[in-house]
């Protein structure tokens, strides 16, 4: 099984961005626990502050892939060209957020990639990437 986790903008920061909200764990260390513990499924990472890039990357996994852990940032409340890439291809998504985002500014409560996505984890901290890859496990 092979999964890929997508990260938007300022997600590279896990760890020393805001950590009242995000955590003290950056996403490479909490990457490397997931490997460690799911040693059968090929876990790969990428991180993008750039709205294409990130396009870019769900066209170029979303026919191979077994699954895809997306965590589109600020980009989930904003982008139709993100929703869009989603329902274009083939491969499940599972949108994470780390924070509640229903708990934080009005903003952030409308996600206009969830749609397009088998389901939405919210609120959960770093944990929200174990549980959308064990939903994954459960779906394949």
């Amino acid at each position: 099984m092979k999964v890929q986790i997508i990260n938007g903008p300022n997600l590279n920061l896990l760890g020393v961005r805001e950590p009242s909200i995000y955590g003290n764990t950056s996403i490479e260390d909490y990457v490397k626990e997931l490997k460690a513990h799911y040693i059968n499924i090929e876990i790969d990472y990428y991180q993008s502050n750039v709205e294409g890039e990130l396009i870019n990357k769900l066209h170029e996994i979303g026919f191979d892939y077994d699954g895809i852990i997306l965590n589109a940032g600020g980009y989930t409340h904003t982008s139709v060209a993100i929703a869009d890439a989603i329902a274009a291809i083939k491969t499940p998504v599972v949108e994470v957020h780390i924070s509640n985002i229903y708990a934080r500014e009005e903003y952030r409560h409308v996600s206009l990639t969830g749609k397009n996505c088998q389901g939405v984890l919210t609120g959960f901290g770093m944990n929200g990437y174990r549980l959308a890859l064990e939903s994954l496990l459960i779906k394949k």
